[in-house]
């Protein structure tokens, strides 16, 4: 998969209010092992979307792998004109930051939103623009991800398209190896 698109969770439905919480480092890691081992199995493109979560997050990781990986190109694809626009300032400034540092970035509509439409067209445009997805969502704890796995199993029935789900039980796994590194390092000095 060269051009993987990655998206999941939003901030608010994982719990993470602020990127200095546990959660936050432990899905930091998470993202970074994932996205590292995309890239090691021939991902050159980490395409995702601008909402606040997941999907920033894994830019984030993306920009900051690039110093080991320089092949590695991050996209961030935004459904609509001015998206995130309602939000708050600080949660303005941050997607604009991330906007100006990717390797490109654009937004699907042209318009700004007008209709659920849009919506299904940016994941029309992720699914025949990317060649796989990492998905990090639980079909047990339902989120707005879920219109986004819909899309993708959708998709599947007529395309090969590889999707890599992480649920709750593999972020259990990211936690438990984070905090065994994390006390490793602690306890080596």
């Amino acid at each position: 998969m060269q051009r993987v698109w990655i998206t999941g969770y939003r901030a608010y439905e994982l719990g993470v209010f602020s990127e200095k919480e546990p959660k936050f480092l432990v899905l930091q890691y998470a993202l970074k092992k994932l996205i590292t081992q995309a890239v090691e199995d021939g991902t050159t493109w980490l395409i995702t979307g601008g909402q606040m979560g997941i999907e920033q997050w894994a830019a984030q990781v993306g920009m900051t792998l690039k110093s080991d990986y320089p092949e590695l190109q991050v996209a961030m694809m935004t459904p609509f004109t001015h998206f995130g626009s309602k939000w708050k300032p600080d949660n303005q400034a941050k997607l604009a930051a991330l906007l100006s540092q990717v390797d490109f970035q654009a937004s699907v509509s042209n318009h700004d939103y007008s209709s659920p439409q849009q919506l299904r067209n940016y994941q029309e445009f992720m699914l025949t623009h990317t060649d796989g997805a990492i998905l990090v969502y639980d079909v047990d704890n339902e989120g707005k991800s879920r219109y986004d796995y819909n899309a993708i199993v959708n998709w599947q029935d007529q395309h090969d398209y590889p999707l890599q789900l992480i649920d709750f039980d593999q972020l259990q796994e990211f936690s438990y190896e984070f905090a065994e590194i994390s006390n490793k390092g602690f306890n080596s000095n």
